[in-house]
């Protein structure tokens, strides 16, 4: 028997079977095999409907629309491939491969396509090239928002709306005439809407805002006069970034690091635009609120304003010098007005230390939680006045019972939702008197920018918002009392920690915050300080996944009636990381700031790797999972087919935490190689702990349990694997990447399993170009 090997294209293929099945030669050819060319990058014909059938019903086991590594199918696609007209068929196999087809065919689905011709590459793409393409390219835009006529629809959803009138409404600040007219004529004039338009009253009492949570509402923000396409002058919204899932309002503290991920990606007009709305909000509603809507009108969040708005002044068109210093001007009188009239004033000032403290007015209970969120609270007192929960919260609501106990329960409920930190048991009954570190660093930092700023670009001498020249000594000098202040409340020389201090018990706070490296974000740390946190404290945060929010020490003992919160062990946020990262390089602990950032990258890799591009709010970061089990639960998880917007934070730190890792670090994370095992061999030369990294006995000890968690399927594998026989992982001649996920560092035999990447020449030049 005699078998024909022929490589080319199906053309060149057919040319060349013609040729030689002559009839001389017909009886001693038993078999044909047609090969394509492996030097050659493939491509697949596929038809769209007909495959998204087939991979869901052959795939995705569990139904949710999704190809992840809890399905149980064989992880197998048979598809045809485009250089033989669909007559040759390739296998499509393992999670990425087959959830970025998933992906791939939806987005071809929403472009009406019903085939395409789809390469090799977009399949086993790195999924750290995918995931920051994604972003840059799709999940801002899928997060872009904008109030007016055309942007009316999406922003004024509200999943958080529990009221029985759910017809869009907007409410404009007193005085803005202009605006409110064109939203009156959006609504005559688009009456499908069913929008209802009000104007609010020039002082925005807690009173009166309690009085309409039965009406909730989106706040207006900038508007700027354009050119319609009618060649008619109209007003069109500043657009903004909202941080995805429930929360569709432009948030504080999400929308510095959005910014922050904004600006990486080239995105300076929307990174600008944040900013112009932040000026609005602090003009009209009289700070930087908690979010844009009408609940939220009584509180803020994390002022970070001078920051956002130097990184954004840094990367405007240096061709307008004179335009660009007029919108810092505009920014900065803002911000200074922020600083004197919430944050530096009572009641959020302590008198006594000086300090500051989120301790923000409202009434009533807060109307955007889960309509069950607070009924552990509030059934005791039902019970006491022998009525229904549902009946009480009316009663209490409406100020016609008393109780001052359950006052001071949600004035430190209020605090905790205007740290941004809801919800933990570190502010649990007490936020609203605790000077914190979080707040105070930013403040100081705030205090710094402005001295700075005056000195640096406005010639030593700035016109506030009442027309008082500001001179940067008078800033410097504010900064520096805040510093002692926070030396002196806040430090703890002996746990080589900052802390928060309970302003009404007159003592510092016991709980471990990993907030406390805000003080190398903001500068207000000796370098003596930031030695001591980084080689003595760092150990307490750091795990597998990154930094998490607090110690499982301080957090304390969970059970059914101590739930687990979101904002403690084991959870990790990305604000957290950031601000660590920047800090920790500021005062030269670079190296430490790649691992962290690496740490909390492949976190992000991994899952998505594994789970079908999901992007997610936060992770439990010492089991490395996106399905936390918190009151909350999670954002950004519930999507079909493909991700579309990712989390706002999220994306950003992801963008922003490349930029930390050298070319070796981000090839090691396309692999999805776990961090204990990529920094084994920086920890086998560690020499203690004063090189800030944490002791090689205990590595070891968090990586073998990492292993035998991933071995004993507790948790997912780290990596997405291949089998080696599927040919998989090696292009352009470049051998496959083996990594043995045992972490035994024993050779690889056919068995081993191939961690793929595309490993085309575009991405090794891009590489060598990183290295340099």
């Amino acid at each position: 028997m005699r078998h024909l090997c022929l490589f080319g294209t199906w053309p060149e293929k057919m040319a060349l079977l013609t040729g030689r099945r002559n009839k001389a030669e017909t009886h001693i050819l038993d078999d044909v095999f047609f090969l394509d060319d492996n030097n050659k990058a493939r491509k697949f014909l596929i038809d769209v409907e007909e495959t998204q059938r087939m991979i869901l019903a052959q795939e995705d086991t569990d139904g949710d629309f999704q190809i992840t590594v809890n399905d149980l199918g064989p992880k197998t696609l048979t598809v045809p491939t485009a250089d033989s007209g669909g007559y040759l068929k390739y296998d499509i196999r393992g999670t990425y491969m087959l959830s970025n087809l998933l992906q791939e065919l939806a987005l071809a689905a929403d472009y009406g396509r019903k085939h395409i011709v789809l390469d090799e590459a977009r399949l086993n793409e790195n999924p750290v090239d995918r995931l920051s393409r994604m972003i840059r390219h799709q999940f801002w835009n899928g997060l872009t928002r904008r109030i007016d006529a055309d942007g009316l629809e999406i922003i004024c959803a509200d999943p958080k709306n529990r009221t029985a009138n759910h017809n869009p409404r907007i409410y404009i600040p007193h005085g803005e005439t202009e605006i409110y007219d064109y939203y009156r004529n959006v609504a005559e004039t688009r009456k499908h809407l069913r929008l209802e338009v009000e104007m609010l009253p020039e002082d925005i009492s807690p009173a009166y805002v309690r009085s309409i949570n039965d009406r909730p509402g989106i706040l207006a923000l900038d508007m700027r006069r354009v050119i319609d396409k009618d060649g008619n002058s109209t007003l069109e919204g500043v657009p903004f970034v909202v941080p995805g899932g429930r929360f569709n309002e432009m948030y504080g503290w999400d929308s510095y690091f959005e910014t922050l991920g904004l600006l990486v990606d080239g995105r300076v007009d929307l990174a600008k635009g944040m900013v112009d709305n932040f000026c609005y909000e602090i003009k009209h509603y009289g700070k930087i609120l908690n979010a844009n809507r009408s609940y939220y009108l009584t509180r803020s969040q994390p002022p970070f304003l001078t920051d956002m708005a130097l990184k954004v002044y840094e990367r405007l068109n240096p061709q307008d010098e004179q335009g660009n210093k007029l919108w810092l001007a505009k920014a900065f009188r803002a911000a200074i007005k922020e600083y004197h009239t919430i944050w530096n004033c009572e009641p959020r000032l302590d008198p006594i230390t000086g300090l500051s403290r989120f301790r923000p007015a409202g009434l009533g209970i807060p109307p955007e939680t889960e309509a069950s969120h607070f009924n552990h609270i509030i059934e005791p007192y039902a019970r006491a006045h022998g009525v229904s929960i549902p009946e009480f919260v009316r009663l209490y609501n409406d100020q016609l019972v008393s109780e001052p106990e359950l006052d001071m329960y949600f004035l430190h409920d209020r605090a905790v939702r205007e740290s941004g930190h809801d919800t933990t048991y570190r502010f649990e009954r007490r936020c609203a008197n605790l000077a914190t570190i979080d707040l105070n660093t930013l403040l100081y930092k705030y205090e710094i920018d402005i001295a700075e700023t005056i000195r640096d670009i406005f010639d030593g001498a700035f016109e506030d918002h009442t027309g008082r020249v500001n001179e940067p000594e008078e800033w410097l000098e504010k900064a520096e009392i805040r510093k002692k202040a926070i030396d002196k409340y806040l430090w703890n020389e002996e746990k080589s920690l900052y802390f928060d201090y309970d302003t009404a018990k007159q003592e510092q706070s016991v709980y471990d915050t990993v907030t406390a490296y805000w003080a190398l974000w903001a500068g207000c740390a000796s370098q003596e300080q930031a030695e001591k946190l980084v080689t003595r404290s760092l150990s307490k945060f750091e795990v597998l996944g990154g930094l998490v929010s607090g110690t499982e020490q301080s957090r304390g003992s969970i059970s059914l009636d101590r739930p687990n919160r979101q904002w403690d062990f084991p959870f990790g946020w990305a604000p957290h990381q950031i601000l660590a990262w920047r800090g920790l390089d500021k005062y030269g602990y670079i190296e430490v700031a790649r691992r962290l950032a690496y740490r909390w990258l492949f976190t992000i890799t991994k899952s998505f790797v594994d789970f079908n591009g999901v992007v997610p709010e936060k992770f439990d970061i010492v089991t490395l999972t996106h399905k936390v089990q918190v009151e909350y639960g999670n954002v950004g998880v519930d999507f079909k087919f493909v991700p579309r917007e990712g989390f706002g934070w999220m994306n950003a730190s992801y963008q922003v935490g490349l930029s930390y890792l050298t070319s070796h670090m981000r090839r090691a994370l396309g692999t999805c190689t776990s961090p204990d095992l990529f920094f084994a061999k920086i920890l086998t030369k560690a020499t203690g702990s004063d090189t800030g990294i944490i002791p090689p006995e205990r590595q070891r000890r968090l990586s073998a349990a990492a292993i035998a968690l991933t071995q004993n399927g507790t948790i997912p594998a780290a990596t997405t694997t291949i089998g080696a026989e599927s040919g998989i992982g090696g292009a352009i001649g470049v051998p496959p990447l083996i990594h043995d996920d045992s972490g035994s560092g024993e050779g690889s035999g056919s068995d081993t399993p191939v961690v793929f990447a595309l490993l085309d020449m575009s991405e090794l030049e891009r590489n060598r170009e990183h290295a340099d």
